[in-house]
């Protein structure tokens, strides 16, 4: 615990949806009163700001079966050290894939133990395991990932429209989402078998009309079975006018893009730079510069990391071929200060917060017990500084590989503690207690 009487006093208090003075009192991993003034048992932390803790639902923890990609000891400690006190883990990086009870069963056995951070997960829908669905959702998944085009592991293989339409109606009935990968591969030729390690190539093998099309049919399906549809890693803007008509249609709709897309751009991107391997990919700035609009404007819900570790020789990093590398990128630590460096200039505190918060703990069903401060919420608090840049080295980063392109960038936002569930986890850059975690399973 902080201290006896467990209270917290800033100047910056993010309630009510406005930065304010308050002493935040908690006991029990529950927060029991808000004070709008300073009382004289409180610890002051001055004019840093106090919020919700961040919520980042989508990561791929990797374990069970690929933990020397990552696991959950290290993936929620670098998300704890970063301000993140909520996490959902994707099912397709573990082995066996969560599509099935059993592999679900094994997963949350997998997690004991090694939650420095709250975590939820979703379950799988591939070829042939529609019957799955109601098993997965019953046992408490969040939601349902699936991919549109080839996932990059066998064992999760994509769904074609038959399966969309054996499986939505299950969702729909639950109220449950489907999350979906969309890239359509058309087929079409490409040179990034001559140039392996051109960047611009790369870009070229994945364009953005894969990534229009795909969300296009999700926004059929969705319209067909009125099944909740949630779009993963928007990062082509010649689809946010496709999601900002469906929403206005009433369509059961949401989106997300990933932090990267806001804070790096292609043309800053040197070939052979196998750490900026995404799918989709990262694109140009003035691309990215409306997807930072489409956040503000509400017609991209929330931000995510999307963070996808590999060690260094599947990720190609020395050979710097872009063909052969797994494709993903390594930032659960940066959701905070790598999606605020990229967005300080061009929207408020205000409009920021929710985006990591509130918006993603509605998304995950638990918007009257996480996202904000008020009564009876969890005490998950991150008290950071957002006028504060640092850079980032390896010495910091506490997920398992330290490869990823946040390494040696400046960023604003440095994190000072981290409450979860009323307990600190990290404060000024040191762990202070483990295992202060807990399953997130949907009721």
């Amino acid at each position: 615990m902080l201290n006896k009487t467990n209270k917290i006093y800033s100047q910056r208090c993010w309630i009510d949806s406005r930065l304010q003075p308050a002493t935040i009192c908690f006991d029990d991993g529950l927060i029991t009163d808000i004070i709008f003034s300073k009382e004289s048992d409180a610890l002051d932390y001055g004019d840093l700001v106090i919020m919700p803790g961040v919520i980042d639902v989508h990561v791929h923890v990797n374990e069970p079966g690929r933990t020397e990609w990552e696991g959950f000891e290290t993936a929620t400690l670098a998300a704890g050290a970063g301000g993140t006190t909520t996490i959902i883990d994707m099912p397709l990086n573990a082995c066996p894939v969560t599509t099935t009870l059993a592999a679900f069963m094994e997963k949350l056995e997998a997690s004991k133990d090694k939650m420095n951070v709250n975590c939820g997960f979703y379950g799988g829908l591939v070829s042939g395991n529609a019957d799955e669905m109601e098993g997965l959702i019953q046992a408490g998944v969040i939601g349902i990932k699936c991919f549109l085009t080839h996932s990059g592991i066998e064992d999760f293989p994509n769904v074609t429209e038959k399966e969309l339409d054996d499986a939505m109606p299950i969702l729909a009935k639950y109220g449950i989402p489907l999350l979906a990968h969309c890239e359509l591969d058309d087929g079409k030729p490409n040179d990034l078998e001559k140039y392996p390690t051109s960047y611009q190539t790369y870009l070229a093998s994945r364009p953005k009309r894969w990534e229009n099309d795909a969300i296009a049919l999700m926004i059929r399906m969705c319209r067909k079975h009125h099944c909740p549809v949630h779009i993963v890693h928007v990062s082509s803007a010649e689809a946010l006018d496709m999601i900002s008509e469906a929403k206005k249609e009433g369509l059961p709709i949401t989106a997300e893009t990933c932090a990267h897309y806001l804070y790096f751009n292609t043309e800053d991107i040197p070939d052979g730079q196998t750490i900026y391997k995404c799918a989709p990919p990262i694109r140009e700035k003035a691309n990215n510069d409306l997807l930072k609009k489409a956040l503000a404007d509400g017609v991209l819900d929330f931000i995510t990391t999307d963070h996808s570790p590999a060690p260094a020789s599947i990720k190609e990093i020395k050979s710097g071929n872009l063909k052969k590398a797994w494709g993903g990128i390594a930032g659960i630590q940066f959701l905070l200060p790598a999606s605020w460096s990229a967005l300080k200039n061009t929207m408020t505190l205000d409009q920021f917060i929710p985006l990591i918060t509130e918006k993603p703990a509605s998304f995950i069903g638990f918007k009257d017990q996480k996202g904000k401060i008020d009564k009876g919420f969890h005490a998950d608090l991150t008290i950071w500084n957002p006028e504060e840049q640092f850079i980032v080295s390896q010495d910091e980063i506490l997920f398992r590989h330290k490869i990823s392109p946040y390494l040696g960038t400046s960023l604003y936002g440095r994190v000072h503690q981290t409450f979860v569930n009323g307990e600190t986890v990290c404060k000024d850059k040191m762990i202070i207690q483990k295992n202060k975690g807990k399953w997130l399973i949907q009721q």
